[in-house]
């Protein structure tokens, strides 16, 4: 009996974390004799809409695909996408039937969490976005949530083992389970303390709305640690807030009647893309938790579209191998493979595992994964209010 109810990287690897109707379909094909060579897609959707997500998850996905007899074309993550395939498997379907679960998996849930995060990144350009939203689902999933906000263009994230996992450090600073654990009017106390125990690279970022007025925690904040004092953070909770964008704007005042314009405030608790373009111009940055670790997974689906070198789909699905463009306009196109595609369309799929090893060309860097992401959200107007 494991000591949690995770499913282990073992039972992903051999494909024992699948659907049950999987393993009885290989158990059916061999014992009728059959192993057709198919090609399958993985699509949300089978002709652009206009309604972009963010591709992400092709690491793990690659993991699971590796040293299998397959071919695997992917569109890198980081690129936005509309309709058509995103992912393209071509072997006998033997070799990687029972991976589908874990697969789709993978795609979906990170896809999920990096639209959304792309949706608050794009919301606020110019301020400073973190992740915080790790408290909100299963600890064994956390790295693939801060890797798809990263992989959004976020700023950081907040959970330290993810950090391990990934070669980034975590940030935050201190909850309010700090202020409390020293009392209420010790606020003062709570301040030096951190700021005495704390390393010094760590900025110091005073959390201001415990117990009393948010103005008046902030001004103890100021007095407290002086020039040493990074950011003031609001994670006033909805119920007292009121008009949050008013007081920012007071706090804002207040820093700068005493010569304090240098403090940053950083506000978090139930935010999304609304939130942060209502208040963008009036605070240095943000903390976003649920809306992107509890994002809707896409709906992605693995059909095949091939049988032994003959079209073939379900009903509802169209057959043949797909590839997928983009134009210089932004606009997502899907044809035939081997088919001209537009004059001015650029291939997305690339070559992700041939003869079961990972290419090497393929790119995983997380940073140039962002940067893909800032550049194709201009080109086809993703976050555009």
């Amino acid at each position: 009996m494991s000591d949690f109810d995770i499913v282990g990287p073992e039972a992903i690897r051999e494909g024992v974390a699948t659907d049950a109707y999987f393993e009885r379909t290989e158990a059916t094909l061999r014992h009728a004799g059959k192993n057709p060579r198919v090609v399958a897609e993985v699509t949300a959707d089978q002709f652009p809409d206009g309604d972009f997500e963010l591709f992400a998850g092709v690491k793990d996905a690659a993991e699971l695909l590796s040293d299998r007899d397959i071919d695997v074309d992917a569109m890198p993550e980081g690129l936005l996408f509309d309709g058509g395939p995103v992912m393209r498997i071509e072997g006998d379907y033997l070799e990687f039937a029972r991976l589908e679960t874990s697969l789709l998996g993978f795609l979906s849930h990170a896809s999920g969490c990096a639209t959304a995060a792309l949706e608050a990144r794009t919301a606020a350009p110019d301020s400073t976005v973190l992740s915080f939203g790790a408290r909100h689902v299963h600890p064994s999933i956390a790295a693939m949530v801060e890797r798809s906000a990263l992989v959004a263009g976020l700023d950081g994230f907040s959970h330290v083992a993810a950090g391990e996992i990934l070669g980034k450090e975590a940030s935050g600073t201190m909850p309010h389970a700090l202020l409390i654990a020293f009392g209420r009017g010790n606020q003062a106390e709570a301040f030096r303390a951190f700021d005495e125990a704390v390393d010094e690279d760590v900025p110091r970022v005073a959390l201001c709305d415990t117990y009393g007025d948010e103005t008046e925690e902030v001004l103890q904040a100021v007095e407290t640690l002086g020039d040493d004092l990074d950011s003031v953070r609001l994670d006033t909770t909805s119920s007292r807030r009121g008009d949050f964008r008013h007081i920012v704007r007071e706090v804002r005042w207040e820093l700068d009647a005493r010569g304090h314009e240098d403090v940053g405030i950083f506000v978090s608790g139930g935010l999304g893309p609304a939130e942060l373009r209502h208040l963008r111009d009036v605070v240095e940055g943000f903390g976003v938790g649920g809306y992107i670790s509890n994002a809707n997974p896409v709906d992605f689906a693995l059909d095949i579209v091939e049988v032994d070198g003959e079209p073939a789909a379900k009903r509802g699905k169209l057959s043949g191998v797909k590839e997928v463009y983009r134009t210089a306009d932004g606009g997502h196109h899907v044809g035939l493979r081997g088919r001209p595609g537009p004059t001015d369309g650029e291939a997305l799929l690339e070559p992700l595992i041939r003869d079961g090893e990972v290419v090497s060309e393929f790119e995983f860097d997380i940073d140039a994964a962002a940067t893909r992401a800032r550049e194709d959200a201009e080109l086809v107007g993703f976050g555009d209010e």
